[in-house]
Order: structure tokens, then sequence, then C-alpha cells
């Protein structure tokens, strides 16, 4: 619907009065009407289009009536079709007349100048700035959906910077502008109208903090570039130029989606004129306007606005093609790097490996970041998600990670952080539908203390950014009945031919035991755990079954499990057949609870169809570990590669596993996260 403003009549004004393109102006006939007038007649220059209200019909004029009676209160809009080449070069004419008139008993004129005004973004989601009848002042969800997206511009585009981008009020490169989104400012009609008005381009105080805007005039040069609207900044008066309809501007997003940031910002130019400009005249004349008298309030005869909504960061799942791969060199981990390098090599991937001086001697960096993206039409940007843990690791992001297209965002625990805010318990599930409501980006899951009273919790700040990013809704599963805590410790997710795409594996003390017990029947009872390490007692078949506190502890970690296992079926949609049992036992930990009885398997490495899985050391039957043998049976079917890895000492014994401490970058997912309905 077009905007429309009230223009009265009685209001005897010199000059002309401005129609911006697409509005309506609707005239109170019946103001000015001189005492004793009974109807009337409108008549405009060919510019100009009107339309009588008459008793709830709108008639186009001209038309077959002639004369309007001015009982009961009708009402004339017009609108004009094209920009203005001269001031008041368009006019409308009312004549009043007497019940039986056929001369008029009064007039009046009014002078038109139209004029474009139009603020335009990326609403259609396009990669480019174009017009479009959409509403651009809403922003809608789905493929049908409509509304400009902003990245946060988190990266650093100059290696010689501090802080991210956004962090300064310079553009630095001319990439620094590549991650900005586009705000171009139209404005056509007679300079001598913009001369005699202003334009504001203004953003909402609740949104000051959230972006910042910048504009460089008609240059290309980087030095001309300003920030013009964020922080202390609300309103940019801009001077439309003689020789340029267009004003581009650029918009940087500050702040992600959170818990008091719904993620849309709203950007506005408004056209105001003084209550001197404009108007009637009594007579065939259209004035020069004339700056408005000191100390005047100026008014605005029309506002548009362009919503934008900050993207969100979406993380990837295992699932998904790998990029890059990660892993720390440590004093004691020279073989499980190798190793892990071999395994990249199959899979096409390039291996990073962060040094010593850089790690601290701190391996586990899958729980000290996690990689995901941010995405707008015209650019994909990888963002590093920073943990609150904070161990030798915490400079590695900003220092390694953190530069020219890669982003880094962060969230603090200021009540303290605990082992569950560490991102071995940050996973998400491939795309799901789950009783018809589509999951195309899957769903975030974390690890928490329900449904335990008290215990350890993913701090607050963490878990609230998540949940403001809509796009990957989360899902607390129940992990503090582990020492650690993380749910990479009992859950992980590989590719699958068929079905959804990938099976859900669960750590399984229940098909531990029934693979054990068929190979105590099959005569194997006396084969040892743990064969070739040194040092490590070495429990046999016999000897497990036979320890009933083993026992009892596994049972109650199977119903740990168990309840997540219904947690994951209800949230993501699935089938038992969706679902693989992986052979584990826990033990008990008397100060804070279970941990790994042998290498953790499903804390594995996944890169495409190749799987780093802990070597575990189980009961070598028929010159296979069994519990090897077992694995290799339920997912090279599935047609993936299982690589088993040691990491016993390096990391197994000091409760971690292949997962914790590797992490990858991974292709962003080819849907669009627009097109999802949250």
């Amino acid at each position: 619907m077009a905007q429309q403003r009230r223009v009265p009549l009685s209001t005897q004004r010199p000059g002309s009065t401005v129609c911006v393109l697409g509005t309506e102006l609707a005239l109170d006939v019946c103001g000015s009407a001189p005492r004793g007038a009974a109807s009337f007649q409108a008549q405009a220059t060919p510019g100009v289009k009107l339309w009588v209200l008459h008793e709830a019909r709108s008639v186009k004029l001209p038309s077959s009536v002639g004369r309007w009676p001015l009982a009961p209160g009708p009402e004339l809009l017009l609108a004009m079709e094209r920009p203005s080449k001269d001031a008041g070069d368009e006019k409308v004419r009312i004549s009043y007349f007497r019940e039986a008139g056929g001369v008029p008993v009064g007039r009046a004129l009014l002078y038109l100048t139209c004029v474009e005004v139009s603020l335009d973004a990326d609403v259609t989601r396009s990669g480019a700035v174009s017009r479009t009848l959409l509403d651009k002042a809403s922003w809608t969800w789905g493929p049908e959906g409509h509304g400009a997206v902003l990245l946060v511009n988190c990266d650093r585009d100059d290696p010689g910077a501090e802080g991210l981008d956004n962090e300064d009020s310079a553009v630095r490169s001319y990439n620094d502008l590549q991650d900005m989104a586009q705000l171009v400012l139209r404005t056509r009609g007679p300079r001598a109208t913009f001369a005699g008005h202003r334009l504001l381009l203004h953003l909402d105080f609740g949104d000051a903090d959230k972006i910042r805007v910048f504009y460089g005039g008609n240059g290309a040069e980087l030095e001309m570039f300003k920030p013009v609207l964020g922080g202390s900044k609300l309103a940019y008066t801009v001077r439309p130029s003689r020789h340029h309809h267009e004003s581009v501007f650029y918009v940087e997003g500050l702040a992600f989606p959170d818990v008091a940031f719904s993620g849309l910002v709203s950007l506005h130019v408004t056209l105001l004129e003084s209550p001197e400009k404009g108007g009637w005249d009594s007579g065939d004349r259209c004035q020069t306007p004339s700056p408005p008298s000191q100390g005047v309030l100026e008014s605005p005869i029309f506002t548009d606005s362009v919503v934008f909504r900050v993207a969100p960061w979406i993380m990837t799942p295992n699932t998904a093609a790998p990029l890059e791969v990660f892993v720390c060199s440590v004093d004691d981990n020279e073989e499980f790097v190798a190793a892990v390098g071999a395994l990249a090599e199959r899979a096409q991937c390039p291996l990073t490996v962060c040094p010593a001086p850089q790690n601290r001697q701190d391996r586990w960096i899958q729980d000290e970041v996690e990689f995901g993206y941010i995405q707008a039409p015209h650019k994909t940007l990888p963002v590093v998600f920073d943990s609150p843990r904070d161990r030798g690791l915490k400079d590695f992001p900003v220092r390694s990670i953190l530069g020219p297209d890669f982003g880094y965002v962060a969230r603090q625990a200021p009540e303290g952080a605990s082992s569950l805010d560490s991102f071995g318990n940050l996973e998400v599930s491939p795309p799901v539908t789950v009783r018809g409501k589509e999951y195309p980006l899957g769903r975030i899951l974390i690890g928490s203390s329900f449904p335990r009273v008290g215990g350890r919790r993913m701090a607050k700040a963490v878990r609230d950014f998540l949940v403001a990013q809509k796009v990957q809704a989360p899902v607390e599963l129940f992990s503090d009945w582990l020492h650690v805590g993380h749910v990479d410790e009992f859950l992980s997710f590989v590719p699958a031919p068929d079905r959804k795409g990938f099976r859900l594996l669960l750590a399984s003390p229940s098909a531990c035991y029934q693979l054990l017990k068929e190979k105590q029947e099959e005569g194997f009872g006396e084969a040892a755990m743990f064969q070739g390490l040194d040092r490590v007692p070495k429990p046999t078949i016999n000897e497990i079954l036979a320890n009933e506190e083993l026992r009892r502890f596994n049972d109650y970690a199977q119903s740990c499990i168990s309840w997540n296992r219904d947690i994951l079926k209800r949230s993501l949609g699935l089938a038992e057949p969706d679902i693989l049992d992986i052979p584990q036992l826990f033990q008990s930990n008397a100060a804070s609870g279970a941990e790994a009885f042998f290498p953790d398997m499903v804390n594995m490495l996944v890169l495409g169809r190749h799987l780093g899985i802990p070597k575990p050391f189980g009961p070598v039957v028929g010159g296979r570990c069994c519990l090897e043998q077992r694995v290799r049976e339920l997912l090279e079917p599935l047609g993936l590669s299982c690589t088993f890895i040691d990491d016993f000492f390096s990391y197994h014994v000091l409760l971690g596993e292949v997962h914790c401490g590797t992490n990858v970058r991974r292709k962003p997912f080819a849907f669009k996260w627009w097109h999802a309905v949250p």
C-alpha cells in the first residue's frame, strides 16, 4: 500500500507541494470550499493521476461525472508517475460550484513537484541491490521470503590491524567493503526542490550499537569513506549530487543475534520540509522556495525504510565435506599427529598443525573452538567460535585463525567456565525433519545436567547465543554423568548412502557386553584387553564379565545413554534403523563420574567416508581385535573406511580421544539459511 499524506487545501502557502514518486496525496476538498459551495470539479495536467473517494467508491478522473457533491465529505487523491523536470511543472485545479450555478464561486490551484526518494538494498536476496515492489520494511523467512541480509564484519582484512574489522570506524581495504551490505539511496527531481528540503538518513536508537554505516561520497578512494551512522551518530544529512542520482552506503554488522537482539535492524531515509515550503497559490504563480525561518521545525513528508537481518552463525555437521583438519603438536603426540596427517591425506584434505609455542601444551583443540560460517547472498565467511574455556590454546583463534575473510566470535562465562563450556560439548546434527517440521541446517546438540538436580551446565551466555541464531534450534542432552561431560563422548554422526543420509552412532555398554558374551561362548574367554601396551592391566573377557561392580556401573551408563537416545529420537525424528550401537564400556571415577574403560570409539574424526577411530585395544580373537571387527561390520557396509588410531597414552589416559584432539573446518551447507522457516 502506498504511503499517503494529507494536504489541507485551506492552508494558503506559496510555492510548490512535493509529491514523492510512489506515494499519494490526499486533498481535503471540503476544508477549502467557499461558503455556499455544494460541488466541485477537479482537473490536472497530464503528469498527475486523480481519484475521487465518494461513498466508499474510488473513481478515476476524468470520469462521466463532471461535478462531485461536497457532502458527505469526498476525498481527492493524487499520484504522479515520473519525477518532475522543473519545480511546480504539474498542477491540479479545483473549481467550486453552488447548488444550481454554472459559474465557479471559487478556485484553488495546487502546483506540484514530483521527486523520487528510494532507499534500496538486496531485498530479493539475489546478491545485488535492485528495485523491487516487495515490502522493504519487513523481513520474512522461507524460499518465497524477502528481506536484506547483513554480515557481522568480524574478520580482519588488514593484517596490521589490532582487532576485528568492526571494532574500528575505518575502512582499511576494498576487501573490507566487500564484507558489507550496500544500501542505495536514489534521488531524482529538480535540484532546487532538494536544495529547499532536507534528506535525512537515520536509524533507530536501539540499533545504534548493532550496525555502522559508511559513506564515501561520489569517490572510490578508501580515505573518503567515513562512518556516518552508528554509535552516537543517529542521523546523517544527505546532499544529493547534481550529477549522480544514486548515493551508495555500506553497512556492517557489529553484533550477532543474541538474547536481547533479534537480529533485525532498520535504516530509514526521511524527506523533511519547512512549514514555509510548498502549498497552494491563489493565482497562477509558482514561487521559488526560500529557506526555513530560524527556529522553525521541519516536518517529515516521506519516509522509506529498509530492514536487514544480521546473518546467524551456523555450525556444520560431521557429514559435511571437510576443508581443513587441525591438530596440535605437543611433547608426546608425534605418532598421533602423523596418523591424523595420513588420514587427512587419504581424504585429500589439508592439515594444519598448531605448534607447541602456540598451543602451550594444550592438545584439546576441539574443546577450544568450533568452526562455522556466516552467509549473505553476496558473500560467505568462515567464522570460528571461541569457547570460554581459555586454557593454553586461548590465543590461537585470534592469532592464527582470525584474518582476511576468516571471522571470529566469542562468548565469555562470567559465572566461571566449567568443562561443559568446552566445545567437545557442542555438536550439530545433519539436516532432519521432525514430525513434518524441517531443520534443513540440523539441530545443535549440547550437554547439560538435566534431569539431574544441580550439576554442571553450559554457560548461559553460550546457550543464549546458540538459541538466538534461530536456524539450528538447540537440543539439550544429559552429559553431566560423565567425568568430562561432553556429548562427543557418547555420540557421533557419520554419512550414509541411504535413509536420512547419515547414521547416529551411540556408545553402547549393552552392545559391548553382548559382544564379549558371544566371544566367551565361542571359547575366547581368556582373550585379554590392552595387548601391546606397557604398564597397563590386561583384564580378560572372563574377568570383565565377572566384574559385578563394573557391570552395575555400565548399567547406569547405559541408562544415561538410553535417556539421551530417546531425546535424540524425538528431537531429530529418528527411528531405530537410523542408530548404530558402538560397543563401549565406562568405568567409575569415584570423585566425579564416568570415564571410558577403553578408548572411546564414537569419539572419532570424520573426513567424508574416511573415519579416524580411537584404537580400542580390545581382545584379539582369530588374529583381530574383536571390538575393531564389530565396528567394521557396522560401518563398512555404509561405504565407510575405518582407520584405528592409537591415542591411548597421548589422549585416552588424559580423558580424551581422537575427536577431542582434532578439529575440522567444513564446507558450508548448500541450503541458504534464509530459506529456512524457524
